[in-house]
């Protein structure tokens, strides 16, 4: 029998109705279910209640039933524990849910049993040396790291030092460093290039940037970035979507490859061309 992790967007009356049919048919299986306690409140399932701490131990998938959103938490809650994801589409189309959810059981039972390719996605890990030399931090993240200006009207001064050496100083509304996954994510809209997922890199594109050099730069997935808040205006640090610290003058973000990947069960199609062409409307001539 199985380990299975499962995380829901429990706002939604349709993934609640899925996940609760289809985690009792695994139960009464004879699989084990692990879900965070207030999700499994949501199910009436206090049995499947596990600690953050211990989900993802020692099992053999997580599925994320909603959106984009719900994945990138569920790729929060597993980070580092080599179990791979299966994304269940609720809603919008998605980058990384490449199942809709009449497909939810058959997909399950081929994932279990190794007939579905996993994809490796790079991801990032951002660790804080606040100016007085503490440490905070290590935070993962499948799509971005974000350094952002904390007020409205007003730009941050942002120092960027690559693999120790002085790059830039930016005026900005703020930097993201983006991986292949988030580079259709926050980074388009900052006028970043579209990568392809699997693809091994970082890249670094400034937001609403003051000054002459705009441009956003694609660098080697070995590079060590760090960003200091160089001026006196706040900033806030986030890492996919959850803000993790506030910034001030003299605070240093130090963002690198992470040592793990992140793994996502696929159909075996070109899903991410497909979507990226619906997402844009790009059609066949």
């Amino acid at each position: 029998m199985s380990t299975l992790v499962f995380s829901l967007r429990s706002e939604s009356p349709e993934a609640v109705a899925l996940c609760n049919r289809v985690i009792r048919g695994l139960l009464l299986k004879g699989h084990q279910v692990q879900m965070l306690p207030e999700e499994a409140d949501v199910l009436t399932l206090p049995d499947v209640a596990t600690d953050v701490s211990l989900l993802g131990t020692d099992a053999d998938l997580a599925v994320s039933v909603g959106g984009d959103g719900t994945m990138l938490r569920t790729f929060d809650l597993v980070a580092g524990k080599n179990v791979p994801v299966l994304g269940v589409n609720m809603g919008r189309l998605g980058y990384l849910t490449e199942f809709e959810p009449d497909q939810i059981d058959e997909a399950i039972i081929s994932a279990l049993s190794g007939e579905l390719p996993i994809e490796q996605r790079m991801m990032v890990a951002g660790k804080l040396i606040r100016s007085d030399g503490s440490e905070r931090g290590l935070w993962l993240g499948l799509n971005e790291v974000i350094v952002e200006k904390r007020d409205q009207g007003h730009t941050v001064r942002l120092e960027v030092m690559l693999d120790g050496n002085h790059f830039a100083t930016y005026a900005a509304d703020g930097l993201i460093v983006s991986t292949p996954t988030g580079s259709t994510a926050y980074n388009l809209s900052a006028r970043g290039a579209v990568v392809a997922p699997t693809h091994l890199s970082l890249q670094l594109p400034p937001v609403e940037p003051h000054m002459w050099f705009d441009r956003s730069l694609i660098l080697v997935p070995e590079t060590e970035i760090k960003i200091r808040v160089a001026g006196n205006r706040a900033a806030n640090l986030s890492v996919d979507g959850r803000n993790v610290a506030s910034l001030e003058e003299g605070d240093t973000i130090v963002v690198t490859q992470a040592m793990t990947f992140a793994l996502l069960v696929t159909s075996g199609g070109s899903g991410f061309h497909q979507v990226l062409k619906q997402k844009f409307g790009l059609k066949d001539s």
